[in-house]
């Protein structure tokens, strides 16, 4: 038996919370193989996944971007849209075709300016989802990239 993701929208807001946020969605279908957004690009969109998965990814300068993380139904996909100055830190790709909820981050950050209580609730989920994405990257980056002890 699996353990739900501490980060899934279903595990982290409330369920008024969570109707709030997605009254405001739009429901949007992404290809195969299609780029959802670029590393440096303006961060006005994210996206939480209905079906397929999407990988975030670090470019490479010269070579194939290297993947971070997996991501499956109920996660987000973007949290740059939150902080100023708005840019992606990251990029994502859709791995598989992907069905997606797509939100519009201006309009977000009215709603959450407008309802403390609400705005807290995301705040503190993307806080949650930002964190684990670190811990994420930089795993990655020493499995990389640290130099290994020669064998004895």
């Amino acid at each position: 038996m699996s353990t739900p993701s501490p980060i899934r929208i279903a595990a982290v807001l409330s369920t008024e919370h969570r109707g709030r946020l997605m009254s405001h969605a739009l429901e949007v279908n992404i290809r195969e193989g299609a780029r959802i957004f670029d590393e440096g690009t303006r961060a006005d969109s994210f996206w939480i996944v209905r079906s397929g998965t999407v990988t975030l990814q670090i470019p490479g300068s010269g070579r194939r971007p290297t993947p971070i993380e997996s991501l499956g139904p109920g996660e987000l996909v973007g949290w740059s849209w939150l902080f100023p100055p708005y840019v992606w830190q990251l990029s994502a790709e859709a791995m598989t075709p992907v069905r997606a909820y797509e939100f519009d981050a201006t309009t977000v950050r009215m709603l959450m300016d407008a309802d403390p209580a609400f705005g807290s609730a995301v705040g503190h989920w993307v806080g949650r989802v930002l964190a684990i994405r670190l811990h994420q990257t930089r795993t990655r980056l020493l499995d990389l990239y640290a130099p290994r002890a020669a064998a004895s």
